[in-house]
């Protein structure tokens, strides 16, 4: 199964319209994208029913049209970092949810925290759960221990202690780092908690 690495890289494609959509819907479409963009779709650019003419391949709007005609190769989905972290999160929803339904670890552990933080959409902590789940059932040692970590919080699935720390023991023999350091410090969550998000957990035990 493939993981996704996060690099900074250019994405072009061409998005095409609909054959009926006119060509002021088209326009007034286009514009509206380009408001909602963490980039500008360039001063060149053409946008008619017929597709997009001199396309900026730096353009967030190439890459969800990239995204919306089932382009899932490493260099789109790794484009989800950049519109996460503009602040555009039902796009980066958009975009990691295609990628991690494609097999893309990285996008799976990216969909959890979308939902445990409530970002682009309401709090889910069950889905954040299971996309750990699903990253560590496909061999991601981060999905590993994400998911070892839910299971000894009870967060978002039932607890179960044992089998968090196993989960835990899996990623650290993989080579995580946080892992090793979580076992050295005899499980105690404590060492790999943020003190910014300990306010979460306070009720869980």
């Amino acid at each position: 199964m493939r993981s996704a690495i996060l690099v900074m890289a250019l994405a072009m494609a061409a998005p095409v319209w609909a054959e009926d959509l006119s060509e002021d819907l088209a326009q007034d479409l286009a514009q509206d994208l380009a408001q909602d963009l963490a980039m500008e779709l360039g001063p060149d650019t053409e946008v008619s029913e017929q597709g997009t003419l001199n396309p900026h391949e730096m353009s967030m709007a190439q890459v969800m049209e990239s995204i919306r005609n089932g382009d899932t190769g490493m260099v789109i989905c790794s484009q989800g970092y950049l519109v996460t972290k503009s602040g555009r999160h039902e796009m980066a929803r958009e975009l990691f949810k295609s990628c991690a339904d494609h097999g893309w670890t990285g996008a799976m552990t990216w969909m959890s925290q979308l939902d445990d933080r409530g970002l682009g959409g309401p709090q889910d902590l069950a889905a954040a759960a299971e996309w750990n789940r699903k990253a560590a059932e496909a061999g991601d040692p981060v999905g590993k221990f994400n998911h070892g970590l839910d299971l000894m919080r009870g967060w978002g699935v039932a607890r179960d202690e044992a089998a968090g720390r196993a989960m835990v023991d899996e990623a650290a023999r993989d080579g995580l780092d946080v892992a090793q350091r979580l076992q050295s410090a005899q499980y105690d969550l404590d060492e790999v908690t943020p003190d910014a998000d300990e306010w979460r957990y306070l009720n869980l035990f």
